[in-house]
């Protein structure tokens, strides 16, 4: 795979791409030797929290029903990004999943697909404990739970709901489901959340869980976003090594976003039960980006191709779907959307300009 600029963004505009020598089988790649293994699919936009950094306390005016896609919809595409791209994995997100009525049916669907894709979901888990079950039963190979603070006070702030409690509850029912390793994905509060780190990692080591420290991003639907305010992830590793020994991880990399440390002292159990090296991650998008070795396309729930979080482009493969067109034109499609990919997000760039949708819209 062709790293560009060791992983830096590149600015440029959205282009079209010049689809000459674009291979028209096999894996989808981009004309930087980048081939897509990775389906991230928001399945709704609507949330039942309303995280500070991520929309507006009264919410948003979510997407009408006859615009998202349905479950069958959804499932051709995936079959298709599985059969023709030969996509090894498939992230179900939101808004929150498992607001989605029929996830379980879509996940026992794509489970059921030859060369089945591993299937994981984001949530917040706040439902999670009802849903683990049978989330589980249907196929599913983990979650990543969504979760910024242990401290409740904080955690009504951050989410305007005072509902900690069953997301932890919700984090129990997918262990003793099987949905291991149990992921925790905490995107820090600018306001003291550095000191929110070491008790998040002591509650994910004593129950098990695998930590994902996240940089937070320009995706807020109030765009009042600011690097200079944002927690960076030298300083989440600093306070992290104040308190555990972190060891540099001798697994690859890969196009794994979570640079990974494995925790001094601390085991974990993976998903066949076996005692394995706990670990903690940190997902520098900001200040370390990977977008060289980035392998994801995503779907909105709207039928969007989006080939990048931060792409202010969108290829619509609902309407595709609508018009009656077959698998090929709809995969080709794909493919021409995938193959003009930019190097890079260019964040850091003059540039710049945060996607209109917030990420509760384009999933993360």
């Amino acid at each position: 795979m062709t790293t560009i600029g060791l992983g830096m963004p590149v600015a440029g505009p959205p282009r079209q791409p010049d689809i000459t020598g674009m291979p028209t089988a096999g894996p989808m790649v981009d004309t930087h030797g980048r081939v897509t293994r990775d389906l991230r699919v928001s399945v709704t936009d609507r949330c039942n929290l309303r995280c500070t950094y991520c929309m507006p306390a009264d919410g948003l005016d979510w997407l009408p029903a006859d615009d998202l896609l349905s479950a069958s919809e959804m499932i051709r595409l995936i079959r298709i990004a599985v059969g023709e791209f030969g996509v090894t994995s498939v992230r179900f997100t939101g808004g929150e999943p498992l607001l989605r009525r029929d996830l379980v049916d879509i996940v026992g669907a794509v489970r059921a697909l030859p060369d089945a894709p591993e299937v994981s979901i984001t949530t917040n888990g706040l439902s999670l404990r009802r849903h683990a079950r049978a989330l589980a039963d249907a196929g599913l190979s983990r979650v990543n739970v969504s979760l910024d603070t242990v401290d409740r006070e904080r955690f009504a702030a951050i989410t305007r709901r005072d509902r900690l409690h069953d997301v932890l509850d919700g984090l129990a029912a997918a262990h003793e489901a099987g949905l291991r390793p149990v992921k925790v994905n905490a995107v820090l509060d600018p306001d003291g959340g550095l000191e929110d780190a070491p008790a998040l990692l002591r509650m994910c080591l004593e129950n098990g869980y695998s930590l994902r420290i996240i940089e937070q991003m320009p995706l807020d639907a109030d765009h009042a976003w600011s690097r200079t305010r944002m927690i960076t992830a030298a300083q989440v590793h600093e306070r992290l090594a104040r308190d555990v020994e972190l060891l540099p991880d001798p697994r690859p990399r890969g196009a794994a976003p979570a640079q990974t440390w494995l925790v001094g002292g601390h085991t974990a159990l993976d998903r066949e039960g076996r005692e394995v090296p706990a670990r903690v991650g940190i997902i520098a998008s900001v200040t370390r980006p990977f977008c060289g070795d980035c392998d994801r396309t995503r779907l909105t729930a709207d039928g969007q191709v989006r080939t990048c979080l931060f792409s202010t482009t969108e290829t619509d493969l609902r309407a595709l779907l609508r018009d009656g067109a077959d698998d090929e034109a709809v995969a080709r499609a794909w493919r021409v959307a995938s193959w003009g990919k930019l190097p890079g997000h260019a964040i850091d760039d003059p540039s710049f300009l945060q996607p209109d949708r917030p990420m509760s819209a384009i999933g993360g």
